[in-house]
């Protein structure tokens, strides 16, 4: 009686709402690569697998028909692109990287989906079974970034270039520099065909240990010394790379030394806000494949790492962060209200698998893993770098793109969570590079006209045809007169 009368009590207990899945924001970082000090830097095979084992992954937990987690309404076998957008820097290995992403989030539909019917009839089949193009956009910063061995080098950031600088003069810099000289030179045997004792030094860390770790993954038997790479000496070089990287990248007394992580965040809050305020129109998926930086500048300034150990330094290959839009409303139909959405951030270090898979950790040093929307905006927009007049103003460059805002724009405006990159349009509504040449050409065009007329009227020239002059005399003067 009392597990019939339990069993009745529980019956009439509401049921939890399940959670569903509203949208996503995945930052990436390629796969496996060649060495940066051998450019120009390629994605490799590994690599390739690395970023589709990932991409499958991603189907399979957000995309797919079966997902557990699939984004309400996306599209789960046939691509459907007003629904997905994914961008990469002008590089050949994060540009590489995100097609083989793109590959494993919607493989080839196979046959019976892969053919269609002409008007007259023809049967045509798609080639490569079915492969589903879908295009990547060019991310207007980060470029040749893989072929940089600068932290700083494709930011074109000048204030976060001093600021990255500043850690060169540093105790804590000149400390490692001296203590470490006799571990770098003792791996002069391995990488003296790139470094020589000037160069085998703590201020080339990173580099020194890309080399190393290229070697041990691909190199067996050509490698000079190879014996000398024990599992320590790698640990070593690693260790202390993720340290000068850290430095370079993130410093809590010069914000803009984390420029990169700061234009990350407005990205992101622009195509989640975009989502949650034009759900019809808005892409359900933004997929962006980026460079280390980004990721550890935004580690830095989101409060990441009194979380884990995994937050500090450089983030393996093929790493991922995760932004769920997430609601525990009843009904997706109409979209749910800001104040029943809530954002939950996922990171893995290395290749996403099944094996393997994201884990939620907190945010901005709150101890909850989903903040509400307007926690996570609020939070976001306090660093975020989302205007071009902004980051000009943060980077205090006066040139090229910089030139209109720092002599119209005061730069003071605070963060909206645009994501406008850089590069892009002036948001404070400036005129757009594309616009500005439109004008131009036509205000050139219209003095090109003005200046043939004033010749045609002083020097008392007309306009003929072409069949009147045809129909002319040889030598006859019809068409020009004196």
């Amino acid at each position: 009686m009392l597990s019939q009368a339990l069993l009745l009590a529980c019956a009439a207990l509401p049921l939890a709402q399940a959670e569903t899945v509203l949208g996503l924001y995945v930052f990436h970082r390629h796969g496996d690569r060649t060495a940066k000090a051998t450019p120009p830097a390629n994605l490799t095979d590994f690599g390739y697998q690395e970023v589709f084992t990932s991409g499958t992954w991603f189907r399979d937990q957000y995309i797919s028909s079966t997902a557990a987690s699939r984004i309400s309404g996306i599209e789960p076998d046939l691509v459907k692109l007003g629904q997905l957008s994914a961008s990469a820097p002008l590089d050949n290995v994060l540009q590489s990287s995100a097609i083989g992403f793109l590959s494993g989030l919607y493989p080839p539909v196979g046959a019976g989906m892969d053919t269609q019917t002409l008007r007259n009839g023809t049967v045509v089949t798609a080639p490569l079974n079915g492969f589903q193009l879908i295009p990547v956009e060019i991310a207007t910063s980060g470029g040749n970034s893989e072929n940089s061995a600068w932290l700083q080098g494709s930011s074109g950031c000048a204030g976060a270039t001093t600021s990255s600088n500043e850690y060169f003069y540093t105790p804590d810099y000149m400390d490692l520099l001296n203590s470490t000289m006799d571990f770098y030179q003792g791996l002069l045997p391995m990488i003296n065909g790139t470094f020589n004792a000037t160069t085998a030094t703590y201020k080339n860390a990173y580099t020194i240990f890309d080399l190393l770790n290229v070697a041990s993954i691909h190199n067996t038997t050509n490698f000079n010394a190879s014996d000398l790479l024990t599992p320590s000496t790698l640990s070593q070089a690693r260790t202390l790379a993720d340290h000068h990287e850290w430095n370079l990248a993130y410093n809590a007394s010069s914000p803009v030394r984390a420029i990169q992580g700061a234009t990350l965040a407005a990205q992101i809050l622009q195509a989640l806000n975009a989502t949650v305020t034009t759900p019809k129109s808005s892409p359900k998926l933004n997929i962006q494949f980026g460079a280390y930086g980004s990721f550890t500048s935004f580690f830095g300034l989101a409060g990441l790492l009194p979380v884990a150990t995994d937050f500090y330094g450089v983030a393996d290959y093929a790493s991922a962060m995760v932004f769920e839009l997430v609601t525990n409303s009843s009904s997706t139909t109409p979209f749910p209200a800001s104040q029943d959405i809530g954002v939950r951030f996922r990171f893995h270090n290395g290749t996403t698998s099944n094996s393997s898979a994201p884990a939620a950790f907190p945010l901005f040093g709150q101890p909850a893993t989903v903040l509400p929307w307007a926690d996570f905006a609020g939070n976001m927009s306090a660093f975020a770098v989302g205007s071009q007049a902004q980051w000009c103003a943060a980077c205090g460059n006066t040139t090229g793109v910089c030139a209109s805002s720092s002599s119209g724009a005061s730069g003071s405006d605070n963060s909206t969570g645009t994501g406008q990159d850089p590069g892009a349009a002036a948001g404070g509504g400036g005129m757009s590079n594309a616009v500005a040449g439109v004008v131009g050409a036509m205000v050139t065009l219209a003095v090109v006209l003005l200046l043939e007329g004033l010749v045609l009227l002083l020097g008392g020239l007309r306009l003929v045809s072409k069949k009147r002059l045809a129909a002319s005399p040889a030598g006859s003067a019809t068409g020009v007169k004196a």
